[in-house]
């Protein structure tokens, strides 16, 4: 559900503010949603490999030329030729989205068959190195490449994101900023990147601080209303220094466009019951949000107490103890996880998705960073550990 620029940029990556157009026309909300309030689309971020190296494979030109107008809607390029995003449509509940993305994988794992190649789901590759990146060739990620220079020379990283539509801005709002709370748990969740350059990196979500070079990242501040967010935005989009909004990679945000809330903090995930767990997760957070009558089972207010909470989920992942401010304490994953699950069931009875709600818990034991440091003591070399990733990607 990512939009592609469709302006033209200078080499700076913008277009000087006497040439840019009038601007507040992104805010207006996007429409009706067919499948009703909550309805979901799911992005997936997914690595091409190749086999017997198993080395990141910087051909995502090929990979869409093969899949043709077909499949194409549903492949984009990232900023990274070792990348293809996989986009479903849009879906009133979770085992629709997933039971796409199941498709979609499967679609593309014979692509890749016939192009000798496979595909993995992590949040970065264990062994990529920014010397060998390649920078996608189409014109938003030039225009990235010509905003970032060679921060988008980075290692790359892979990401899930969901979408959630809820029906008004000022409800989009509300959520955006109950959901601050939420995201470093999300993250933890869903640490699925232990591995960086080659070595253990000692972080859960290795992801996390490599994606963090880049500007506008991170947990958003809180916004006061609607206006407060459209003003924000439209300030950069009128001094040129983004062209839309989507160039704001918040780990939360506002899509006006698509009338959704976007969760982008959660890293790629192997299997797709850790993906349909989190995005059920994700549906029911937005729902207890926009309803706005819950009891939190963590309260913060702190923007140091979230940036920490951010920090402690990315290092530790389902280990961390996350912050609880107004108790001078720290809560385990393992207990949040539990009570904010009880909380959400009332909303996962409603959304039809209390039974992938409830396997959240099962994350706690053992999600896609656990999984990969198991795997890795088993086979002890990371070319293999990606053939591991690959073989689970493939079902």
């Amino acid at each position: 559900m990512e939009e592609q620029a469709t302006t033209t940029t200078t080499t700076t990556g913008a277009r000087p503010a006497s040439e840019h157009p009038s601007t507040k026309t992104w805010a207006e909300w996007g429409g009706e949603h067919e499948c009703g309030p909550y309805s979901l689309g799911v992005e997936e971020e997914v690595m091409l490999v190749e086999p017997g190296s198993w080395s990141l494979a910087y051909r995502i030109e090929d990979v869409l030329t093969a899949a043709g107008d077909d499949l194409g809607a549903s492949l984009n390029a990232e900023t990274h030729g070792s990348a293809v995003e996989l986009q479903t449509g849009v879906h009133p509940g979770v085992n629709g989205a997933v039971s796409e993305l199941r498709g979609l994988r499967e679609e593309l794992v014979g692509i890749l068959e016939d192009l000798g190649m496979r595909a993995a789901g992590s949040g970065t590759h264990p062994t990529a190195t920014w010397r060998d990146v390649v920078v996608s060739r189409g014109q938003r990620y030039r225009d990235v490449y010509a905003s970032m220079r060679e921060l988008a020379r980075r290692e790359p990283t892979f990401a899930l994101h969901v979408h959630v539509g809820v029906p008004d801005p000022e409800t989009a709002i509300q959520v955006t900023n109950g959901m601050r709370v939420w995201l470093p748990l999300l993250l933890a969740l869903s640490a699925n990147s232990p591995f960086w350059q080659g070595r253990d990196s000692g972080l859960a979500s290795a992801r996390t601080p490599v994606f963090q070079a880049f500007p506008r990242v991170g947990i958003p501040r809180e916004f006061h209303d609607y206006t407060d967010y459209v003003e924000a935005v439209d300030m950069l989009i009128r001094t040129a220094a983004v062209p839309e909004p989507t160039y704001l990679w918040w780990d939360v945000r506002p899509q006006p466009a698509l009338g959704t809330v976007e969760v982008r903090i959660m890293d790629a995930q192997t299997s797709l019951w850790q993906t349909r767990a989190l995005v059920a997760l994700v549906q029911c957070l937005c729902r207890l949000e926009a309803e706005g009558v819950h009891s939190s089972p963590l309260a913060i207010h702190a923007a140091e107490a979230l940036d920490e909470n951010r920090f402690l989920a990315c290092r530790d992942g389902v280990e961390a103890r996350l912050i609880q401010p107004d108790e001078d304490r720290r809560v385990s994953v393992t207990e949040l996880t539990s009570e904010l699950v009880d909380a959400c069931l009332p909303h996962a009875s409603a959304l039809g998705c209390e039974r992938e709600l409830r396997s959240v818990n099962d994350l706690c034991r053992r999600n896609g960073c656990t999984n990969q440091l198991a795997v890795n003591r088993r086979v002890r070399e990371l070319p293999q550990l990606v053939e591991s990733l690959a073989s689970d990607f493939d079902g």
